[in-house]
C-alpha cells in the first residue's frame, strides 16, 4: 500500500507534563520508556517499521526544528518532509498543510495522521 503517507503531529507546547517538558521541549521529544531511551516521537516513528507506507511527512513548531530533525536522524528516519509552522493553530490547519504537501507531491494518498506523543504498549 504505497498510496499510505504517515503524518506526525509534532505540536504541543510543553506545558502538561512540567517541569519535564516545557515550551522549549515537549514531552513528544521526552522518553519515560525505562527499557529504550528512545522519545515519544522517535516511539511512534519506529512502530511505522513494518508498514507498507510512504515515508512521513511530520509537522512540528518552527522553534523545535532542530531537535525534530536530531531525533529522527538518530533513528535512520529519512522524511518525506519536515513542515513547520511558525505559531500553533492546532490539529486541522496541521493536517489541512500535510494533505496540501500531499498534493504538491502529485500523489493522492490516503493520509494516516498520528499524534507524536501517545505510550501505545502490546
Amino acid at each position: 500500500m504505497k498510496d499510505l503517507i504517515p503524518v506526525i503531529l509534532c505540536g504541543g507546547s510543553g506545558t502538561r507534563l512540567w517541569p519535564l517538558s516545557r515550551r522549549s521541549f515537549p514531552k513528544q521529544y521526552l522518553s519515560f520508556n525505562s527499557s529504550d531511551d528512545f522519545s515519544f516521537l522517535q516511539t511512534t516513528l519506529k512502530r511505522l517499521k513494518d508498514l507498507e507506507a510512504n515515508n512521513p511527512i511530520l509537522i512540528c513548531n518552527e522553534e523545535h526544528r532542530f531537535i525534530t530533525a536530531e531525533q529522527i536522524r538518530g533513528i535512520n528516519i529519512e522524511p518525506t518532509s519536515i513542515m513547520l509552522e511558525p505559531c500553533s493553530r492546532n490539529t486541522t490547519p496541521a493536517i489541512t498543510c500535510a494533505a496540501l504537501k500531499c498534493s504538491e507531491l502529485g500523489i493522492d494518498p490516503i493520509m494516516l495522521m498520528l499524534p507524536s506523543d501517545h505510550l501505545i504498549k502490546n
